[in-house]
């Protein structure tokens, strides 16, 4: 059953135990690269953020996108919005001393312009903190979000989604004494909506996201 609020929606098991160890393991295999910090342009900060974004099988990927899409109706109906097309699934990994300080999804900046179109940001644990469970694999890593009207804490659970406005300020806190593993995604605006003014902070982005994005820009006819 999900467990909402006005600003954070959440929905444990989306993934079971046996997916997210799936998925994990095609981690453990897969290409390694910096995550990077998404400015003016897109550079790695370790003094900003300290993790890895993995690449997996294309057979992972689609399983994971499945998932995420069939969330689409259900989110856009709790948070009130239209929402279009996923960015596309990222697997991250913050290893132990691994943090992402505090920063927005959404903002208008040259070097990722669909970053203005996130509505919608998607965490999915694939592991879970000691706190959170009794076969946790790690302390610390908590997702913590900046809402209007409170601050919240969610420890990781594997298989738990977080759901959020992409212009909601959060963080990771530091990971300690394991590896925290997470999907993310984001969901852009609906047909007919157009990108508010929002502050330029800092974002991730993957390098598998920017082929992506150059794939795009190389087809645009303008």
């Amino acid at each position: 059953m999900a467990a909402s609020g006005a600003d954070v929606y959440s929905a444990p098991c989306l993934f079971d135990r046996l997916m997210c160890r799936r998925i994990s393991r095609a981690m453990d295999a897969g290409v390694v690269e910096d995550a990077e910090v998404l400015d003016e342009r897109m550079e790695r900060r370790e003094d900003i953020r300290r993790a890895a974004a993995i690449e997996v099988p294309a057979s992972i990927v689609r399983e994971v996108e499945r998932t995420l899409d069939g969330q689409r109706e259900m989110l856009a109906g709790f948070f009130g919005v239209s929402l279009g097309e996923r960015e596309g699934a990222g697997f991250l990994r913050y290893p132990a001393g691994g943090f992402y300080a505090p920063h927005v999804d959404r903002a208008h900046v040259d070097s990722w312009p669909a970053a203005a179109r996130r509505s919608i940001a998607l965490v999915v644990f694939l592991t879970g903190s000691r706190e959170a469970e009794a076969d946790g694999t790690f302390e610390g890593g908590v997702l913590r979000l900046f809402a209007p009207r409170e601050t919240i804490e969610i420890a990781p659970r594997a298989g738990l989604l977080v759901a959020f406005r992409a212009d909601m300020l959060h963080e990771v806190t530091a990971v300690r004494g394991g590896a925290r593993d997470a999907v993310v995604d984001w969901f852009y605006e609906g047909e007919g909506l157009s990108p508010t003014e929002e502050p330029e902070r800092t974002e991730t982005i993957s390098h598998r996201e920017k082929e992506k994005q150059r794939s795009t820009e190389d087809l645009s006819p303008w």
